[in-house]
């Protein structure tokens, strides 16, 4: 059995830690503006999977764009020749017709 002061302790670090729970929770509207993005960049970070044995993680200043860095890719075009239908990011070939591309079309297959 713990003694008299023991349970006291225990006792007030629980009280304790509801009351800042409780502040936390009350005043959350002033504070989760500044944690925010600190916390989800946190959990991220936590929760990515690990890379393949014998492969590092590249540095965050290598993963940024650089100045000489390739343009973007070209949008991709629906080009329409009688009943055939090919999906190209280069110019439609002769004969064929360019159509409008359904905006949720992202990925083309290879």
């Amino acid at each position: 059995m713990r003694s008299r002061t023991e349970r006291t302790l225990w006792t007030a670090l629980a009280v304790v830690l509801v009351l800042a729970a409780a502040a936390a929770w009350w005043t959350a509207e002033r504070w989760t503006p500044l944690a925010g993005p600190w916390a989800r960049q946190t959990w991220l970070a936590i929760t990515r999977p690990s890379p393949p044995p014998g492969h590092l993680r590249a540095p965050a200043s290598a993963q940024a764009p650089r100045a000489g860095a390739s343009a973007p890719a070209a949008l991709p075009r629906k080009c329409v020749q009688g009943n055939r239908t090919v999906y190209t990011d280069q110019p439609c070939p002769p004969g064929s017709k360019e159509q409008g591309m359904d905006p949720a079309l992202s990925v083309l297959p290879q």
